[in-house]
């Protein structure tokens, strides 16, 4: 479908829209008649973005796109060219006409000169297809507008935000927590959550989050989550008992975990991985364990570990096995005297209980130092 076959007589088209449209439309219309006539394009982007945003717009902005901007949509800003698409977009309700309208943009962009613009364009349509149930050409989308992505630096944050939002969504509908968390929180990073987001919206991030946290099989560092702002949408909802588990599994707190774990059946997924959620408090019980520990004290028997972690002395094995395997700590296994050898454990965010803890370790290391200090220095004046 070529431009040519949309071209009509702008001045007629314009002269129409002011006789049909609301009176507080008109304004717009002028101007878009003096912008495009004097050929200031940049101007004009600008009025027909606000045009867009306007309430009143919305029964005329596929007829403005389709029948104004598709007349001069290649002297534009490709990527204003395209945001403007996908608001004009969301206001067709026909799947199939949907779909076409995006691939036919899409197909009039030029991905070397306007690759952001492309971008944010595949992301749109991975997005629609999402909601179209089709998680093929979901994924399709996602994956090519990522081999675009990847090469590019210094990105619009509204590209990245599309791109991330919606790899955050496809992995949620496929209950892949892990990818969900990251491309959540990468969407998140690319947004202001309370300006772009609504309160539902962000109680249910917040609470999609935390889930995928406890869930997620490879996450075992909730730092970046506990740190985010995001979190407070949920303090004062039937959802804060979430927050306060997820600090609680920071913690390696198996007390707390067991007194939350009641509300459990508030939230079916996580009462039916409830097995999988009480190794996981384990694991981080036994990290926080060894970072208790000052760096010469961390060889651990199996009997201080099964105390630790409230596990029966048979089952510690397996549990500092799954640790190193999931490079959590770093260290070794004497089976024969049922010891753990621990030389390194996994940096993670603090609480202020744990803050404090390491202040106490940095004094007493600096008392020691002191009094190493006060050995050596009568022999080093001697020597002197």
């Amino acid at each position: 479908m070529t431009t040519q076959a949309h071209r009509i007589d702008i001045d007629e088209f314009l002269t129409l829209a002011i006789s049909e449209t609301p009176q507080e439309l008109h304004p717009f219309f002028e101007s878009f008649r003096t912008l495009y006539s004097r050929k200031l394009w940049h101007q004009l982007t600008n009025k027909l973005l606000e045009f867009f945003d306007f309430p009143l717009s919305r029964p005329y902005r596929v007829d403005v796109f389709n029948k104004f901007v598709r007349d001069f949509e290649a002297k534009l800003n490709q990527l204003r060219l395209v945001e403007m698409g996908v608001k004009v977009s969301k206001e067709i309700d026909n799947p199939a006409t949907h779909l076409q309208f995006l691939t036919d943009l899409l197909e009039r962009v030029d991905t070397t000169k306007s690759p952001e613009a492309h971008v944010l364009l595949l992301a749109t349509l991975a997005h629609a297809k999402l909601l179209y149930g089709d998680n093929e050409g979901t994924k399709n989308d996602i994956d090519a507008a990522w081999k675009v992505l990847d090469e590019l630096s210094g990105v619009d944050p509204s590209v990245n935000a599309a791109y991330y939002g919606v790899a955050a969504d496809y992995y949620k509908s496929k209950a892949e927590y892990a990818p969900y968390y990251k491309n959540s929180l990468l969407y998140l990073a690319c947004i202001d959550p309370a300006k772009d987001l609504t309160a539902e919206e962000r109680v249910l991030r917040a609470h999609d989050l935390g889930i995928a946290a406890f869930l997620g099989d490879s996450i075992y560092n909730f730092g970046e989550l506990l740190m985010h702002p995001i979190l407070d949408a949920l303090d004062r909802t039937p959802h804060e008992w979430i927050k306060t588990l997820l600090f609680t599994f920071n913690e390696g707190n198996i007390g707390k975990f067991e007194a939350l774990a009641p509300l459990f059946p508030k939230e079916p997924i996580l009462q039916e991985n409830y097995p999988f959620l009480r190794q996981k408090i384990c694991l981080m019980a036994l990290i926080e364990s060894v970072f208790k520990r000052g760096a010469y004290d961390r060889t651990m028997s199996f009997q201080i570990i099964a105390e630790e972690t409230r596990l029966p002395l048979d089952e510690v094995e397996h549990l500092v096995m799954k640790a190193l395997s999931l490079k959590l700590i770093k260290g070794s296994l004497d089976q024969v005297d049922q010891k753990a050898q621990i030389t390194w454990v996994q940096p993670r965010v603090l609480s202020r209980e744990q803050i404090g803890q390491l202040a106490q370790r940095l004094a007493a290391w600096g008392s020691k130092l002191h009094k190493v200090e006060e050995r050596i220095a009568p022999e080093v004046l001697v020597s002197g």
